[in-house]
C-alpha cells in the first residue's frame, strides 16, 4: 500500500489549494458572521470540476478518485469549514448514492447535473427521533399504483434549501418478521407537499445550509426508488462510510488551519523578551498538533485507498472519522490557548475553528457511534 501521491493527485490538490486561498479564504469570516451560504463559490467550483472529482467523465465528473476528493475537502475546509462541509455533503451524500446505486437513467437525469456542478444534491436521513438510531425512521412511503406517497419529517439536512435533488429514506414495507424495510427515494425540488425551511441558529459551520424537510404526501414515481427497495438501509450505511472519509478529511483541514495559525503567531508574538516559539511548553503543543494531524491524514488516505480498490473500509473510515474529528477539536482549542486573549477574539479566526470542529464529532455518526462501529467490526 503506497501513499505517495500521484502527479494527478498532487495537481488536483494544488489547484484546489490555490482556489481556496484566493476565492474562499477572503469570505470565510463573513460567511460565519452572517450565516450565508456561498452559492457563487459553489458555482465556481462546479465550473472548475471540483463537484465531480470522484465520478467518471461519462456522468459529468472529473474521473478522479477518493484520495483526490479527500485532498480537495481538506484544502477547502482549511480555509472555510462551512464551505467544506457543504462541499463534502454535496459529493458524498448528494451525488455518491446516485453513482453507486442508481440506474443508468437515474444517473443521466440526476447525477450528471450534480457531478458537472450545475446543481447540488442533498441526503435526507436524520429525523427528530432517528439520528444515530437510523432504524427508528418514521417517514413512510406508501405505494399507490405507479407512485409512492411519502410523508414524514427530516431534520439537520445539509444543502436542502439549495438542492435540485434530495434523496430521502422512508419505511416502504415490512419483512417477514415484521421489521421495517427502509428504501431510498429520489425527490426533486418543487414537488407538491415538499416544504424546506431553515429554522436553525448554529454554533459553528454557520454558512453551511442546514434545513428541515417536511414531506406531506409527496408523490414520486416508482422509477425514483434508488437501488434495491429492500436494501435502502445497507445502501445508506455504505453512503455514510464514504461520507465519514470526507468528514475526517474536513477535520484534518480545520486542524491544519489551527496549526498554521499557531505556528505563525508563536513565531511573531513576544513575551518575556522572546518569541512564544522559544518556550518548550508551546513547542510541545505545536509538535503534538503536527503529529496528530499527520496521523489523521494518513488514516484518511488509507480509508480512501481501500475504498478506491474495492476493499472493505468501514472500520478504517470510522477510525479516520473518530480520530480526526476529536483531534481537530483539541487542535483548535490548543490554537486558542497558544493565541491567548487574542485567540478568544472573533477577528483572530481561531475561535471559529473550535466552533466548526465540534460538529465533526457529531455529524455523520457521533464519536460514540464510531466506537460502536469499530467494536462491531473487531468482534465480527
Amino acid at each position: 500500500m503506497d501513499f505517495e501521491l500521484t502527479k494527478e493527485q498532487q495537481m488536483i490538490r494544488q489547484m484546489v489549494k490555490d482556489f481556496a486561498k484566493a476565492e474562499i479564504a477572503p469570505l470565510a469570516q463573513t460567511i460565519d458572521e452572517q450565516a450565508v451560504f456561498p452559492a457563487k463559490t459553489f458555482q465556481k467550483m462546479g465550473e472548475l470540476g471540483f463537484m465531480g472529482i470522484p465520478f467518471p467523465e461519462k456522468y459529468g465528473g472529473s474521473g478522479g478518485d477518493t484520495i483526490s476528493y479527500a485532498l480537495a475537502v481538506e484544502e477547502i475546509g482549511k480555509q472555510c469549514a462551512s464551505t467544506g462541509l457543504s462541499y463534502a455533503a454535496a459529493v458524498s451524500l448528494g451525488a455518491s448514492p446516485l453513482y453507486y446505486f442508481g440506474t443508468e437513467e437515474q444517473k443521466m437525469d440526476h447525477l450528471v447535473p450534480l457531478a458537472s456542478g450545475t446543481a447540488l444534491g442533498s441526503f435526507g436521513l436524520t429525523e427528530p427521533n432517528a439520528g444515530s438510531d437510523a432504524k427508528g425512521t418514521k417517514t413512510k412511503a406508501v405505494k399507490d399504483g405507479q407512485e409512492y406517497v411519502i410523508s414524514g419529517e427530516k431534520c439537520w439536512i445539509t444543502n436542502a434549501n439549495f438542492a435540485r435533488t434530495i434523496i430521502v429514506t422512508a419505511v416502504s414495507a415490512q419483512d417477514e418478521n415484521g421489521r421495517p424495510i427502509i428504501s431510498a427515494f429520489i425527490v426533486e425540488k418543487g414537488q407538491k407537499g415538499l416544504t424546506i425551511t431553515n429554522p436553525y441558529d448554529k454554533m459553528g459551520v454557520r454558512g453551511s445550509d442546514t434545513a428541515e424537510i417536511i414531506l406531506d404526501g409527496v408523490r414520486v414515481p416508482v422509477q425514483n426508488i434508488l437501488g434495491d427497495p429492500a436494501k435502502g438501509f445497507k445502501q445508506f450505511l455504505y453512503t455514510l462510510d464514504g461520507g465519514r472519509i470526507s468528514i475526517a478529511a474536513l477535520s484534518v483541514g480545520i486542524a491544519q488551519a489551527a496549526l498554521d495559525a499557531s505556528l505563525s503567531h508563536a513565531k511573531e508574538r513576544k513575551q518575556f523578551g522572546q518569541t512564544l516559539s522559544s518556550f518548550q511548553a508551546i513547542q510541545f503543543k505545536l509538535a503534538d498538533m503536527a503529529m496528530q494531524i499527520e496521523l489523521a491524514r494518513q488514516m484518511v488516505w488509507k480509508a480512501a485507498w481501500l475504498k478506491d480498490h474495492g476493499k472493505p473500509f468501514t472500520k478504517e473510515a470510522a477510525y479516520a472519522k473518530l480520530f480526526a474529528s476529536e483531534m481537530a477539536t483539541k487542535a483548535s482549542l490548543d490554537a486558542v490557548q497558544i493565541h491567548g486573549g487574542t485567540g478568544y477574539m472573533k477577528e483572530c479566526g481561531v475561535e471559529r475553528l473550535v466552533r466548526d470542529a465540534k460538529l465533526m464529532e457529531i455529524g455523520e455518526g457521533t464519536s460514540e457511534i464510531q466506537r460502536l462501529v469499530i467494536a462491531r467490526q473487531l468482534l465480527a
